[in-house]
């Protein structure tokens, strides 16, 4: 055989390998797969066959930075091989690698000119890179190409028209896309999303009229939108009040069962036509029986004319229904039916619960259920009640009291298990979601495999307080996982959307997981994740046999016995509920594992199981915070808790430079912050403690410091902040804080400051009490036990409910415990109080 003839042969079987290679990885042998690949490589570099499937076996280990380079080094040996291009420009896109994407999206339309798909890719990726005009005129020509009769309504060509228009929405184009959207208005699918724009763009014009009859056709059809009763008011501009209510009133008589043309005004509306219109209002809806109105004029509270206003006419209604059946005694009409009663009842409970005054909300929400004592919604508000004083025990009682009287229901099913986890009860919760969970996995394997991250949030944050940091963490990881997940799933789009013609959808879809990790349920995570590590940096978890071992030596014979009787009954329990685990995984490893595997071996391979025990004793807390901080630092920089945050692991670290970045973007969003005043007490002095520091930095420090401080010393500035905020708990206890921490001698000074709870103090609800009484507890202000009794005391008559003041009944209750195990989580209450 010649020499040509052996090379065809070698090179048929180089890639035979790396084929081989490629169907194992299918298979589910990864090791075996990149040893056939790699030797398939080793054999023929210039393989671009070899290139490739080791490139598709990095991407399914979602190595995509190590992906694309095998396929730019296939590129460089077939350069026009259409799948190894298509292939490229996913994980370009994936990746966010906009420049690279548009070159392989003109490639492939150089190779492939007649593919509708070539040229969508194309103007995509330069409408991502925000070069309109390029995007238009690629559009624009794709367009020409479509051979749809005038008069024929195509789904697709529609989504192109409407994508061609949003990209000249964003180029402020208004003009332009006016003309284009009235030009092709008959070939469009979406004559909603038509008319609004026409309105948006006339209102961009300054085409008022036009304007006005666009939303007045557009309230015709939706009476119930805010965003076209804000357009057209921008279109009518009506000066006076008489003529902007004249708008809402014409569109309350064509549409009287209409809610926002009768709500709207009640938002500019004040004095006595507020109350006459109030009036009609809520006349309406408690005869009606609406249990979601005091939902509806929530927004309403910031101004207390009209709290007041609310208030004055719901009780009279609530004293004139008990006497006569009326809402006022003045009136004879016919007689209100009984339920009118529950529902004033319901929402005055509601109404001085958001006013803070919980003793009087729950005289009205009782003499509801003595009424009416099935109606969920009234054990549903009983239980927000007594979440909101702090008793999170309680609140969970009337939730599963409320759940009871409809099991079927999932909603009340699922609060019922937020609010059990909030009370640290874990397996209730867990119990209470199998309900609706699948049949043979437990709950908590079913509620992870269907991403269901409220209750991951929530339940990381109870193992959190009961000091469970293993599971806790477990649970912040899980959800870290969910949002990779999610991330990982824009694979199966960018082909999809581009052959399906959903252009907007899909732009959306791709500005949305660029700042997915924005959303609340990360942050959440993330922010336990990293209290947990900080704590376990602070207090590493030692080794028990080792801690017993050097406690007994300090004990007498009689307490070693008790202690070692003790330690046996702890084993023996740990014993039987690791057998009962055990046996639980093994049942759920039958019932799962080879669905799991092969979906995992299908898209990312095998995972690293998540087990408490190792991820509560890492060797470097610090570094596996930061891999949570990171995200929070892109997309969440105009939060102030991530760059506090931020400065607690870096202080921890010694990184002075980072530390300062971190209080100085802190610094920008609120200077008056308590926590931050903390941190830059605690920096100022750590730099002034570091005498070795290099010249350079102790420059740029002293010199950044001094726009901060003005020249003070660090307890004069602590004074003028104590000073500055008088009235506020949270800044006063951050200063006291900071007073025992500079000096402590001023104990009992730094202690009275904390404790105040006089008139003035603007902030005297459960939350900042709570932290003022878990710092007491933890040791911010040293020993100060009798101190902490006494406030404790003090804050149980301010709020006789709340179950952190409550006095301890026996030694083992004593609410004096660790921090970690309190049942009160004050941020849980920071959003309604």
């Amino acid at each position: 055989m010649d020499c040509c003839g052996w090379t065809v042969i070698s090179q048929v079987w180089e890639e035979t390998l790396a084929m081989k290679g490629l169907t194992l990885n299918c298979l589910g042998k990864k090791e075996e797969a990149y040893e056939f690949v790699r030797k398939g490589l080793r054999n023929d570099v210039k393989s671009h066959v070899c290139w490739h499937v080791y490139g598709l076996l990095q991407r399914s280990d979602k190595k995509y930075d190590e992906a694309i380079k095998c396929y730019r080094n296939a590129l460089k040996l077939d350069k026009d091989n259409l799948q190894i291009l298509r292939d490229l420009s996913l994980l370009q896109i994936q990746m966010r690698d906009l420049e690279g994407y548009r070159e392989t999206r003109y490639q492939l339309l150089q190779l492939r000119p007649t593919q509708r798909a070539s040229w969508i890719g194309y103007a995509i990726a330069y409408h991502l890179l925000k070069d309109y005009d390029m995007a238009l005129k690629l559009l624009e020509e794709f367009r020409k190409t479509q051979q749809i009769p005038p008069n024929k309504i195509d789904y697709e060509y529609s989504e192109l028209i409407l994508y061609q228009n949003q990209v000249m929405r964003e180029a402020d184009l208004f003009q332009e896309s006016l003309e284009h959207i009235e030009t092709y208005e008959k070939q469009i699918c979406d004559k909603l999303i038509v008319e609004e724009i026409k309105g948006e763009m006339l209102l961009k014009l300054g085409r008022l009229k036009e304007a006005g009859e666009v939303y007045k056709e557009l309230i015709e059809r939706n009476a119930e939108n805010w965003h076209y009763y804000e357009g057209l008011e921008k279109a009518l501009q009506p000066s006076t009040l008489e003529e902007r209510l004249q708008i809402y009133e014409e569109v309350s008589k064509r549409h009287p069962r209409a809610v926002s043309p009768r709500r709207l005004p009640l938002n500019f509306v004040s004095g006595e036509k507020f109350r006459e219109l109030m009036d009609k209002f809520l006349r309406v809806n408690f005869s009606k029986g609406c249990p979601p109105l005091f939902t509806t004029l929530k927004s309403l509270y910031y101004n207390p004319e009209k709290v007041s206003t609310i208030q004055e006419l719901v009780t009279g209604y609530e004293a004139s229904l008990k006497t006569c059946d009326l809402f006022s005694t003045c009136e004879n009409g016919e007689k209100e039916p009984p339920t009118t009663l529950l529902w004033v009842r319901y929402f005055l409970a509601q109404h001085f619960d958001k006013l803070g005054q919980c003793s009087l909300a729950l005289d009205y929400i009782n003499a509801a259920i003595a009424s009416t004592p099935t109606l969920i919604e009234l054990f549903y508000l009983k239980a927000k009640i007594y979440k909101h004083v702090g008793n999170l025990k309680e609140a969970a009682k009337w939730m599963d009291e409320a759940q009871s009287l409809d099991t079927a229901d999932r909603f009340i099913n699922s609060k019922c298990a937020k609010y059990m986890l909030r009370a640290n009860m874990v397996k209730d919760a867990e119990e209470m979601c199998s309900k609706f969970t699948r049949e043979g996995t437990s709950a908590m394997e079913n509620l992870n495999e269907m991403q269901c991250m409220w209750f991951q949030t929530e339940c990381a944050a109870a193992y959190q307080r009961l000091g469970k940091y293993g599971d806790a963490l477990k649970k912040c990881h899980e959800v870290e996982r969910h949002f990779f997940e999610i991330t990982d799933d824009q694979f199966d789009f960018h082909t999809y959307c581009m052959r399906k013609m959903t252009l907007r959808a899909y732009v959306d879809l791709l500005r949305l997981e660029d700042v997915l990790r924005k959303h609340a349920f990360y942050f959440k995570a993330a922010r336990s994740a990293i209290e947990i590590y900080l704590k376990l940096h602070d207090n590493p978890l030692t080794n028990e046999s080792k801690e017993q071992e050097v406690n007994s030596e300090n004990l007498s014979a009689k307490e070693l016995k008790k202690m070692l009787s003790k330690q046996r009954r702890a084993q023996k329990k740990a014993k039987l509920e690791e057998e009962r685990k055990h046996a639980e995984r093994e049942r759920q490893q039958k019932n799962q594992k080879k669905k799991r595997d092969e979906e995992e071996e299908e898209t990312s391979g095998p995972r690293e199981e998540l087990v408490p025990e190792k991820l509560e004793r890492v060797e470097n807390p610090l570094e596996e915070a930061i891999k949570f901080l990171i995200p929070l630092k892109n997309l969440i920089g105009d939060d102030i808790e991530t760059h506090l945050l931020a400065f607690e692991i870096y202080f921890r670290k010694g990184k002075f430079l980072l530390m300062l970045q971190s209080v100085k973007r802190a610094f920008a969003i609120n200077s008056n912050n308590p926590w931050l005043h903390e941190c830059l007490i605690r920096f100022s002095k750590a730099v002034s403690d570091h005498s070795n520091l290099p010249e350079i930095v102790s420059k740029v420090l002293t010199q950044e410091m001094q726009k901060i401080f003005v020249n003070k010393n660090l307890e004069s500035f602590n004074e003028e902040f104590l000073k500055h905020n008088a009235t506020s708990i949270q800044h006063q206890l951050s200063g006291a804080k900071m007073m025992y921490f500079l000096d402590k001698s001023r104990q009992e000074k730094a202690i009275a400051v904390a404790t105040r709870l006089d008139k003035n103090m603007r902030d005297k609800n459960v939350k900042t009490l709570t932290k003022v009484f878990e710092a007491l507890l933890d040791g911010s202000f040293g020993s100060c036990h009798t101190q902490c009794e006494e406030y404790q005391a003090a804050c149980h008559k301010l709020f006789p409910f709340t179950s952190a003041f409550m006095p301890a009944t026996n030694e083992d209750d004593s609410s004096i415990a660790s921090v970690n195990h309190t049942a009160i989580n004050h941020d849980l209450l920071s959003n309604e109080i």
